[in-house]
């Protein structure tokens, strides 16, 4: 096993943190977003971070200790490929655990790896979350109409309030819906810098019912719902092509999206030509998990409140 010479990040780290990144995403895949200065920054050095040099001084292992957008503490790290099954990633742990005080860190994986999945089963950590991270390279683009009876229109303060509408009845009844109210959730798109309002589109009946939407930001399609009413008639997969047709338009090479996992709208992504590229996932640590569970009474049965 090599050794590597541990110190803790400063900001001078942030090059070769993201040439770390990059690294990593090109091996196994994941959101493209960690190979870049903003994320590696408030990963691994807006917080605590420590990070393992090789004998040529290049950074080969990195964990970091932040807090997300709700306070809540979190980790994460990097092993290079070439420096796995070393047992750099097990001196990762330990030192998040050890700097983390009473807390017990969510710990965040914007790219993943067998290694890593053998790592934290080993430290009984348990996914609580997965997406599947897709791509489109745009070189063909299937053609689905919009269905009989709808028409769409783009996010514009008239109709921002039917965009809510249209999500709220997506997925409100889905498990763990944060059920946010219209203003919060029009706030967190209005967040957005890279929002593409002119691309967003929402879905009307002839009676004016909101019914689908999509929205755009950047090169990634971000969020696509469709009412139950009225699935599986192709409304979906026209909000989904209608997206790469205009962001190719707009000079976009590829476009991205991630989906749940577990969600069987991957294999819709698959037919319209997106390809899996990796995995993004949360992990908690297992008596974590149980205690929230028993706290909302679902381990007792109990209805929560």
């Amino acid at each position: 096993m090599s050794t590597l010479e541990w110190s803790p990040l400063t900001a001078a780290d942030l090059p070769d943190l993201v040439e770390l990144a990059r690294a990593c995403l090109a091996h196994d895949g994941g959101l493209p977003l960690l190979g870049t200065e903003e994320l590696v920054t408030g990963f691994f050095l807006v917080g605590e971070g420590i990070g393992g040099r090789d004998e040529t001084g290049e950074i080969v292992a990195a964990a970091g200790l932040f807090d997300d957008d709700t306070g809540r503490a979190c980790a994460t790290g990097l092993v290079h490929p070439s420096a796995r099954r070393q047992g750099h990633g097990e001196q990762l742990v330990t030192w998040a655990r050890s700097h983390s005080g009473e807390h017990q860190p969510l710990v965040v994986a914007e790219t993943m790896s067998r290694e890593a999945e053998s790592l934290f089963a080993a430290n009984g950590l348990h996914r609580t979350f997965a997406e599947s991270v897709m791509r489109h390279r745009l070189k063909h683009i299937p053609r689905v109409p919009l269905p009989d009876g709808l028409r769409t229109e783009p996010f514009r303060e008239d109709t921002a309030s039917a965009f809510f509408t249209a999500y709220r009845g997506s997925f409100g009844d889905r498990p763990g819906f944060p059920d946010p109210s219209e203003a919060q959730w029009l706030q967190w798109l209005a967040s957005d810098a890279d929002l593409r309002p002119q691309d967003c589109r929402v879905a009307f009946t002839k009676t004016g019912e909101p019914v689908g939407f999509v929205t755009v930001s950047s090169d990634w399609i971000d969020e696509v719902g469709v009412v139950p009413a009225w699935r599986g008639r192709g409304l979906g997969a026209h909000l989904v092509v209608r997206s790469l047709s205009a962001l190719k338009r707009a000079g976009a090479r590829q476009v991205w999206l991630c989906v749940g996992a577990d969600n069987t709208s991957r294999c819709l992504y698959e037919r319209l030509g997106f390809r899996y590229k990796g995995t993004r996932a949360r992990y908690e640590k297992r008596s974590a998990v149980w205690q929230a569970l028993d706290t909302r009474g679902e381990l007792s049965g109990e209805t929560p409140a």
